[in-house]
């Protein structure tokens, strides 16, 4: 089975500086590997380590970032065997619909692709949307919310958490994946595998190379921090009478 798993870099939110006029700068933020992505990481590569044959293979687009020498270890080391980015200036702030046509044209040029898999939303817009634009994209059988995936012949086997019930999918390939963020637990790189990630074999295509044209469809307006609420507060002693006064302000709500 060849299989691809999508990832985006996003910006360490400690990192993140805010403005005078409360707009958010990312000039001097720290980039990593979104979290909810690494769970669709630990997904396929648990299916790839399953079979020798088995093949699996990190996609990304953005903008310079992608270059990262460390951030391209640290995903080569959580098992994929290599890695492709497509990078262009104008994927820094690419929307839903930009992303999933740039993947999905990059998922046809790798080709002969069983299936691929995305986390639940990116860690910075969480849109839950470019997995599902995707594999709609390519024409493939498309799932959301897998909270946990098994090789099953010429299939998967996926299991949804539903309100009030398990749903339990076979999958036929090609397919398209989402997995929640309790689907399992990302490993953590040994240094081994951070130094062997550093010989896998990577590629940066440009995005001119592409049919897909990377522009936003949607406009954003404006990214703000939100303004911070006062909370109010109560204080009561822990005697009988500050008690009685809790219960008395409690039935008032």
């Amino acid at each position: 089975m060849k299989y691809v798993v999508c990832y985006k870099l996003v910006p360490n939110e400690s990192s993140i500086g805010v403005g005078g006029d409360k707009s958010l700068d990312f000039g001097g933020c720290e980039w990593e590997i979104g979290q909810y992505d690494l769970r669709a990481v630990e997904t396929a590569a648990k299916l790839t380590e399953a079979s020798p044959e088995n093949v699996l293979i990190a996609l990304t687009v953005g903008d310079a970032v992608v270059e990262n020498s460390k951030l391209k270890k640290s995903i080569l080391a959580r098992g994929p065997q290599e890695l492709l980015a497509v990078k262009s200036e104008k994927l820094a702030n690419a929307d839903s619909l930009a992303t999933a046509q740039v993947l999905a044209e990059a998922i046809k040029k790798i080709g002969d692709v069983d299936a691929v898999f995305f986390g639940e939303g990116s860690g910075d817009l969480y849109s839950q949307q470019v997995g599902n634009m995707t594999g709609a994209l390519l024409g493939w059988n498309t799932v959301n919310a897998a909270s946990r995936v098994e090789a099953d012949g010429d299939g998967l086997l996926v299991e949804r958490n539903l309100e009030d019930c398990t749903e339990v999918l076979k999958v036929s390939l090609p397919a398209a994946v989402s997995v929640t963020s309790d689907s399992c637990v990302p490993r953590l790189a040994s240094m081994k595998e951070i130094l062997k990630a550093g010989k896998k074999p990577s590629t940066i295509e440009p995005l001119e190379g592409y049919q897909a044209d990377g522009d936003r469809k949607v406009s954003q307006l404006s990214l703000k921090v939100v303004d911070k609420t006062a909370r109010k507060c109560q204080i009561v002693s822990d005697d009988e009478e500050g008690l009685a006064a809790a219960v008395a302000w409690l039935r008032k709500l």
